[in-house]
């Protein structure tokens, strides 16, 4: 989903590119190509117009700084305003008192969830925690097999559970997180 999404916007600034000065007409077909690019990765059609809206207030007549061509100076612009719509900085992780912490994590097919899941467990192992990764997607078992690849190459522990539910993998993974947890 993010690779089309980057591939969509990467063309939308392609055609800006060498422009001495961002004109109106500029802006207004790229920021039709990156309307067109959001509203196709699912984001809300408010959340995709006020933030052309935002972009198109702030690139119109931008002079552009003589290092930075046009496609630059809107690529600026546009990921300005992606990490402001995203909540503007970042925020670590909340610490959870009890044990263990139970992510989880749910999204399109390829929207990085996998990725996400091996960022997390790397992050936990890095700080001398026990990571468990678990597949409960039983609906699509490539999930499964690419979990415990995951899981492998980082070398934190991966639970499978056959024949149940995801709501029964979930519960038997916490009841296993809990029982490993208090082992060290």
């Amino acid at each position: 989903m993010f690779s089309n999404l980057t591939d969509k916007l990467e063309l939308a600034f392609k055609k800006i590119r060498g422009l001495g000065k961002i004109s109106e007409k500029n802006i207004q077909d790229s920021m039709r190509e990156v309307r067109q690019a959001l509203l196709e990765a699912d984001v809300n059609f408010k959340v995709a117009r006020d933030f052309v809206k935002s972009v198109q207030e702030k690139a119109v007549g931008t002079e552009v700084l003589q290092s930075i061509d046009p496609g630059q100076q809107i690529v600026k612009i546009v990921h300005d305003e992606l990490v402001q719509l995203l909540g503007g900085s970042t925020a670590p992780l909340a610490p959870v008192d009890k044990s263990p912490t139970v992510y989880m994590i749910c999204g399109l097919h390829g929207s990085g969830k996998t990725t996400l899941t091996g960022k997390l467990a790397l992050i936990h192992k890095r700080k001398k925690q026990k990571p468990l990764v678990v597949a409960a997607d039983i609906y699509r078992p490539a999930a499964v097999k690419q979990l415990q690849v995951l899981a492998d190459s980082i070398q934190v522990e991966h639970l499978h559970l056959d024949g149940k539910s995801p709501v029964e993998i979930c519960r038997e993974a916490v009841k296993y997180a809990r029982r490993i947890s208090s082992i060290w």
